[in-house]
């Protein structure tokens, strides 16, 4: 049993040191992934969103998966009932655009500290859910295919697929804004 998971088991218990303990071992994954899948802005909020849920399963932590993989998958189902509740906000501001001054669903944009990461984050947006969220665990968190398939619910071979589909969807997504901006420098009104 790896450490994660004996904490995970102790802090069944409802010590709040070891309960503490367990956040402290996890919390930057948590938050990275939830920076990636939904925004930087509600990391923090959907971080969370998580531990509440993480504490309230913990008594039916079954151990038939690392305490990793459960706590990512619950991070992830967090920010993907998120993503749904902003769509779902966007789909009644159309049809009701009297009340949208009531809803504030803009997504913030990204982060302007970290141009580069800001530049991710930004086409990572553009990918369909199952592949960043693919791309993200296996690239950025450095899930192994099996681990991600298991918090994403599906085979290993899946998860590899999703991640070829996001890379070749990211590079096309590069290729087209490096094409842009060399139109951009050629015109020699575009610099006025």
């Amino acid at each position: 049993m790896d450490e994660l998971t004996r904490l995970a088991v102790q802090a069944r218990r409802g010590e709040p040191s070891v309960m503490a303990s367990f956040i402290r071992a996890t919390q930057a994954e948590v938050y990275s992934l939830c920076a990636y899948l939904v925004d930087k802005d509600s990391a923090e909020d959907l971080a969370q969103e998580t531990y509440l849920r993480v504490f309230r399963a913990l008594p039916d932590f079954r151990r038939e998966s690392s305490a990793r993989t459960w706590l990512l998958s619950i991070t992830r189902r967090v920010c993907m009932d998120e993503l749904r509740r902003r769509i779902r906000r966007r789909r009644r501001e159309t049809l009701v655009p009297e009340f949208s001054a009531e809803f504030d669903t803009e997504l913030p944009g990204p982060p302007a500290a970290d141009d580069d990461q800001a530049e991710i984050r930004e086409l990572l947006t553009q990918l369909p859910e199952d592949r960043r969220s693919a791309f993200v665990l296996t690239q950025i968190l450095g899930l192994s295919y099996a681990e991600a398939g298991d918090i994403c619910g599906c085979p290993p071979g899946t998860i590899g697929s999703r991640v070829a589909r996001a890379r070749a969807d990211l590079i096309q997504a590069l290729e087209r804004g490096t094409s842009r901006r060399t139109e951009m420098e050629a015109r020699p009104d575009a610099m006025d």
